[in-house]
């Protein structure tokens, strides 16, 4: 997602964690670095809860860590975030002999990382011995089930942490954004990638602004080289926007787009900008498919084909028209955690 774990304490990986140590004796969260400038560094949230963080090729910071607070401490191993952190969790496990779970927030296979040799192997055995695998759409869940035949598998969507998306004034969070107060805005916030189908938005804003001069497409999150944003005077890119401020571009919008493509990353993922969106009482639409498609199959006006500009740009103009409230239970990142603390006592 673009974020740091110890840096910006935002996303899955730090609010699940955070939010489980409420049901927990104690709850340590390790998190690896890929990049060598990380030194090791502890952040306690409060009595139960600890964030331990260093470079992953730190021989001596990993056995200190793992020593000193795993084998000490708990009872039990729960790995997340790729393949390779999949594989540690396991190893981890069988070195210190405790059970271990994995908490897939996207189709890991999918990956970059997977694509190394003997990294999907590991991943594979990995997902067969663990006690149990946690999944963020009920899509990669009954995947999980099929393929690796695994008998304890549950689902817990990546959501919100409940007060922080609300609905707020759409001109104060467009002039706060130095956008433009009057016209039509539609925009997206995350990984404009285009692995995630964000050149059918493109072709689709460019074919629509040519009719609507008032129309203004508003960007934010990293950007795709393979895919840049093209020149247009009613783009506007504002970078990568901090935490506080995702609340404000929903708010600043009259229409929030989910791009993604029918792909194995696709088909199993359950953006966390869903939830955010559908908390600020801000229009959307989502590509049809995977967990989006299921989310949203009693608003089939929020759903485009996710391999058609015509009926992207169809849907956008019909929902700018007649916009359409979509009313669905937006579970907490609190409740998300009970729900796994109760699993994990079973």
């Amino acid at each position: 997602m673009g974020k740091d774990v110890l840096d910006d304490r935002y996303g899955r990986l730090f609010n699940l964690p955070l939010e489980l140590s409420l049901f927990t004796n104690s709850m340590t969260a390790v998190c690896m670095d890929y990049h060598i400038n990380r030194k090791l560094k502890v952040v306690e949230i409060d009595s139960r809860s600890r964030f331990y963080g260093f470079f992953i090729g730190s021989i001596i910071d990993f056995i200190k860590v793992f020593n000193s607070v795993i084998f000490a401490r708990h009872d039990i191993v729960i790995g997340s975030s790729d393949c390779l952190q999949a594989t540690f969790a396991m190893l981890t496990a069988w070195v210190y002999r405790r059970p271990y779970y994995l908490d897939l927030y996207d189709n890991y296979e999918s990956f970059g990382l997977a694509k190394l040799p003997g990294v999907l192997w590991l991943y594979r055995r990995a997902v067969k011995g663990a006690k149990g695998i946690c999944c963020v759409s009920d899509a990669l869940a009954d995947y999980i089930r099929q393929r690796y035949q695994h008998p304890n598998v549950i689902t817990l969507e990546s959501t919100i942490s409940g007060g922080d998306f609300i609905p707020l004034n759409k001109q104060a969070c467009r002039e706060k954004l130095k956008l433009p107060v009057q016209g039509t805005l539609i925009g997206i916030a995350g990984a404009l990638d285009s692995s995630r189908g964000i050149d059918l938005l493109y072709r689709s804003f460019l074919q629509l602004a040519e009719s609507d001069l008032l129309l203004h497409l508003v960007l934010a999150g990293p950007t795709d080289n393979a895919c840049p944003i093209p020149a247009h005077p009613r783009i506007h890119y504002l970078g990568m926007l901090a935490h506080q401020d995702i609340p404000v571009f929903y708010n600043a919008l009259d229409l929030a787009v989910i791009c993604m493509r029918d792909s194995d990353f696709g088909r199993y993922a359950f953006p966390q900008k869903t939830y955010e969106i559908l908390a600020c009482k801000t229009p959307v639409l989502a590509a049809r498919v995977g967990a989006l498609a299921q989310l949203f199959q009693n608003y089939p006006r929020c759903l485009y084909q996710p391999d058609s500009v015509e009926d992207l740009s169809t849907k956008i103009l019909d929902l700018l028209a007649h916009p359409e409230s979509v009313d669905l239970p937006i579970p907490t990142w609190a409740e998300q955690a009970e729900k796994l603390a109760a699993w994990l006592q079973t």
